[in-house]
């Protein structure tokens, strides 16, 4: 799923791209199911009530996020995560990245492993909730960002690639409190060809 589709997809409860249990042993269906169904929802609904009358509720998740703050950018900016997070993955996914994001990886981070590895650790050692997110900025060139809460890459003028999803919701059925081994896990399932195709959207 490309940016502009999440940007248009401001009161749609975006289904996922998959079967519930199209990810399992690594992401199981009840996750799919609360993560999705009543999490992410949730943001949906509340983001539809906070912005009813408003000028927010003319305008696309990014252009909220960019331009609000308080409760509406906070139900905005995981309205617009959970739908990038949800439509990177995939039961046959492809395992590695390749062509020009392979290259990209490996000048910043020096290989594909280095990079998975920082994630990894940033993301079990990120306190409390939030996530950690693979960016670009305008020149290609790649960053690994931790961010609280519902924090995006949006607020920072980068274009987000890839994202770990770390409030407990996203893995405490799964793995209880070894948040670690749910993110080495989780790659698993990561389709790096939804990956590159978001690093070459230049939309």
């Amino acid at each position: 799923m490309n940016v502009t589709t999440i940007a248009t997809a401001l009161f749609t409860i975006v289904e996922l791209p998959y079967a519930y249990d199209a990810l399992e042993p690594y992401i199981s269906a009840e996750t799919l199911h609360f993560h999705h169904d009543l999490h992410y929802a949730g943001y949906v609904s509340k983001l539809e009530e906070l912005t009813q009358g408003t000028p927010y509720a003319d305008m696309s998740l990014e252009e909220i996020i960019t331009s609000s703050d308080g409760a509406i950018r906070n139900n905005a900016a995981q309205a617009w995560n959970h739908i990038f997070y949800f439509g990177q993955f995939s039961a046959k996914p492809q395992h590695h990245p390749t062509g020009a994001l392979r290259k990209a990886i490996e000048r910043d981070f020096g290989s594909v492993e280095s990079c998975k590895e920082q994630m990894t650790n940033m993301a079990a050692a990120l306190f409390g909730s939030g996530w950690v997110w693979l960016a670009e900025d305008g020149d290609g060139k790649l960053f690994i960002i931790a961010k609280p809460n519902a924090g995006t890459p949006i607020m920072d003028g980068l274009k987000p690639l890839l994202a770990i999803d770390v409030w407990e919701h996203a893995y405490y059925l799964d793995y209880r409190n070894q948040r670690k081994r749910a993110v080495e896990d989780m790659w698993n399932v990561v389709d790096w060809r939804i990956i590159g195709e978001r690093y070459g959207d230049n939309g």
